[in-house]
């Protein structure tokens, strides 16, 4: 390419590119999770934050006649307020800071870049309370740190300025194993550092003049205000590609050992998608979204008898769906919708699951947005939740250590109320910081009462492995089932009971006097009441208690304070 400059058009084209880039590689990305959870979603929240900005990019394109201003402002919105996850929040700080650095310019040189690359880091490690070496901030500094030598010895081929760049910073990304035990235990790069690298490689592809798709469809991440949930035209839009929801249960009458359970897995994804294939002894649940669940079933015919059959049209459900949003969009929001009279203090909590949910709207919270592990909030979600409460201030537990970045950034946009974030990790430790809220406290005397509360609670969550991999000592099988402390793996089995019997375990302490149960959506009652009954036995000076979370993905969540 013969420019060695930038200006707002190719810009343009650039970063449409490397989130279109980002996009087809999202999957890949969430498979370098570090913990083997069928949640690891840094590749979707990437993705996400970075459409939420090339959908209003877009736009600007197509109208033509682009200006930078425009641009950054369309960049940088879009971003912050579609982050979601660590990993998003991040990325749309150096984006944020990386537009600050080229805003004023009409023409983009390489002086320019390697300084708005700088200012990207910087805006982005501020972001951070305790950056952490080894993530998508190390790659990002290491090609901010190769365009300033670059710049500095006076290099003026663009092209081969940012091939150098994107070079380096592959090479440091390479090196964030020997940065974190915990990537090298599990044998991958960082997924953050990874997702940074398909956007700048995209974008280098747009520099040289490829044939890119820059087609952004700009209903297709479009959002419910606050609700998480997709909007009608989403919906509408939305593409069903394997028509039955298929569940069973297998009641096992001969051996169904790992390579068995693969073989019928590597079946069914020859069938259908949204497979989730579980074994428990004596007996293997199923689910799977296919065309023909009659070939399911004859195949699991052959390990067993079947019970609790269920199969379900979702294109007809989709239809019975899209007419009742319809019918629902079309009034006017319901009384309880509406921000309700004005008052001192509310509280917004990130929730996912029917009976967590109820129990914080018990506490008091005024505000749930639906999320968590399974789906990380956005900014814009946080920011449409503080509108919905009418107070002054507004306190928000994000109960998950991947939303906090998000509620923080929500906290900075918002100028109009206090925004106190009580950073959460868990729904345990959500629940026993609005427990400990008293009416007569000032908000910061309530907020140092919480904050020392939550840390006393321990929570473990069991769930299943996704892959194969060896971590914290432990090794893990694909289809095993883990229990996850706030810190590590401290259990892993084959029998539910039991991963969440040496779960509790590793988490007790002699101080340690109440026990709480969350069991999730599919946990039966009766399950749930036996691991009570055996927790109690093990531990008879402690008060237990057992509710219905209803939670996905997590069998139980159990909390020890």
């Amino acid at each position: 390419m013969d420019s060695n400059t930038i200006d707002a058009g190719l810009m343009a084209r650039m970063f449409l590119a490397g989130a279109k880039n980002l996009e087809s590689r999202k999957d890949w990305i969430n498979e370098l999770n570090v913990f083997p959870v069928p949640d690891g979603d840094t590749g979707t929240n990437m993705t996400m934050t970075i459409m939420a900005a090339a959908r209003e990019v877009s736009a600007l394109y197509d109208v033509g006649d682009i200006d930078m201003v425009s641009l950054c402002k369309a960049i940088s919105s879009g971003s912050l307020r579609g982050a979601r996850g660590n990993s998003g929040v991040i990325l749309s700080q150096l984006f944020r800071g990386f537009t600050k650095g080229v805003k004023e310019c009409q023409e983009i040189t390489i002086p320019v870049l390697a300084a708005a690359f700088e200012k990207a880091v910087e805006t982005a490690y501020k972001a951070v309370m305790k950056p952490k070496e080894g993530t998508i901030l190390t790659v990002a500094k290491g090609g901010a740190v190769k365009a300033r030598e670059l710049a500095d010895a006076g290099m003026e081929d663009m092209s081969e300025f940012l091939e150098q760049v994107i070079a380096y910073a592959d090479e440091v990304l390479s090196k964030t194993p020997e940065m974190l035990p915990v990537l090298k235990q599990a044998g991958v790069v960082d997924s953050g550092g990874q997702g940074l690298m398909q956007v700048l490689k995209g974008a280098y592809d747009a520099y040289l003049g490829k044939e890119i798709d820059l087609t952004v469809d700009r209903k297709a991440a479009s959002l419910d205000s606050g609700s998480g949930k997709p909007s009608f035209e989403a919906q509408a839009g939305a593409e069903i590609k394997f028509g039955y929801c298929t569940e069973f249960i297998i009641m096992l009458n001969k051996v169904f050992n790992i390579k068995t359970e693969m073989d019928f897995k590597a079946y069914l994804e020859s069938i259908g998608d949204s497979i989730v294939v579980v074994a428990d002894e004596d007996v293997v649940k199923v689910h799977v979204h296919t065309n023909d669940p009659g070939l399911a079933i004859q195949k699991a015919l052959k390990y067993g008898a079947l019970s609790n059959m269920k199969i379900d049209n979702m294109r007809l459900e989709h239809q019975e769906k899209l007419f009742q949003m319809s019918k629902q969009e079309e009034k006017p929001p319901r009384e309880e919708e509406l921000p309700g009279p004005k008052k001192d203090v509310g509280f917004i909590a990130v929730s996912v699951g029917e009976g967590i949910a109820e129990i914080f709207k018990g506490l008091g919270v005024d505000y749930i947005i639906e999320g968590g592990q399974t789906m990380n909030p956005s900014t814009e979600d946080m920011l449409n939740a503080i509108d919905m409460v009418n107070a002054d201030t507004v306190f928000i537990l994000p109960n998950n250590k991947n939303i906090i970045l998000a509620a923080n950034q929500a906290q900075s946009l918002v100028k109009d109320k206090k925004i106190v974030v009580i950073p959460t990790k868990t729904v345990p430790q959500g629940i026993t910081a609005v427990i400990n809220y008293v009416p007569d406290l000032s908000v910061s005397e309530n907020e140092e009462t919480m904050l020392a509360e939550m840390k006393a609670v321990a929570t473990g969550q069991v769930t299943y492995a996704v892959r194969d991999t060896n971590i914290d000592g432990q090794e893990i099988r694909q289809g095993d089932f883990m229990g996850l402390g706030d810190h590590g793996i401290l259990s892993v089995g084959t029998a539910i009971s039991t991963v969440a019997m040496e779960m509790v375990e590793a988490m007790m302490s002699e101080e340690k006097e109440l026990i709480s149960i969350y069991y999730g959506e599919e946990i039966t009652r009766e399950d749930a009441e036996n691991l009570k009954s055996r927790i109690a036995q093990k531990h008879q000076g402690c008060d237990i208690e057992l509710q219905y979370g209803g939670q996905p993905i997590y069998y139980y969540i159990i909390s020890a304070e």
